[in-house]
């Protein structure tokens, strides 16, 4: 996946925080802060990249990237960047690793306060930074951060769902295409990621679909593409991971 630095349409940064406006496909360089942060999107998909895996952070989403991880973002459709960096004493309040949580209400216009227009002094930031920890504090974490398998078994798999989402090839089959035994790639992807191959293959797919969707694609294309065999399988899956149907999602997203 290349990862050459492109130039957002707009920027605007400070200590505290700071948006981008990338057209579709915009790409930044790989980076690290110094200070965990959140990044968010004010309309559009994000997809932040790191080791570890892939966070995708719709519209109303929230992603999580702690202190020292090594990332790299990229759009999906026209998207509105925000970040918000976090004090340590904050910080320490959030996961370890990169996660996506819920945009409550609140939390959402805390995000557009911080990142907007108006300059807040250090008392009133420091406010906003507690009012928003506590909301994300209180909100569900997404499973919208599809991890990176280590095994090179195992990320021979994850290469041939990642083009082509909508194989059906059971896991005795793929096994066979990446030299491994159905046995040993379910344990595989138990130990490293956590979670069922039938999980980790829907979670993919549904970080796909977002993808699909903040590009204009359609829902039957969607579903297709990623592998439901019609658009009702796909909007059930997606409902039951997202809480929302791919089109409540795509007309509540900015």
């Amino acid at each position: 996946m290349p990862v050459g630095r492109q130039t957002p349409r707009a920027s605007r940064i400070w200590p505290s925080g700071g948006t981008h406006l990338w057209a579709s496909g915009g790409t930044s360089s790989r980076h690290s802060h110094s200070r965990g942060h959140l990044v968010y999107a004010a309309g559009g998909v994000l997809s932040v990249h790191t080791e570890g895996g892939t966070s995708i952070v719709p519209a109303n989403r929230v992603g999580w990237i702690p202190a020292g991880f090594a990332h790299f973002h990229r759009a999906h459709g026209e998207t509105d960047m925000r970040i918000v960096f976090l004090p340590a004493s904050l910080a320490r309040f959030l996961p370890s690793r990169p996660a996506v949580f819920t945009a409550s209400g609140l939390a959402r216009e805390v995000l557009l306060a911080l990142t907007g227009s108006r300059e807040y002094d250090r008392a009133a930031t420091a406010r906003l930074h507690r009012v928003l920890v506590g909301e994300l504090d209180e909100a569900h974490e997404q499973p919208l951060h599809l991890p990176e398998p280590r095994d090179d078994r195992l990320r021979a798999v994850a290469r041939l769902l990642h083009e082509n989402p909508a194989d059906n090839t059971p896991l005795a089959g793929l096994g066979r295409a990446t030299g491994a035994s159905a046995r040993t790639l379910s344990r595989l992807v138990h130990d490293e990621l956590g979670m069922t191959f039938y999980e980790w293959r829907t979670q993919l797919r549904i970080c796909h679909a977002l993808v699909l969707l903040a590009e204009g694609h359609d829902t039957t294309h969607v579903a297709r593409a990623c592998g439901w065999a019609n658009p009702s399988s796909f909007i059930a899956a997606f409902t039951n991971v997202m809480g929302t149907t791919p089109g409540r999602h795509r007309a509540d997203s900015p």
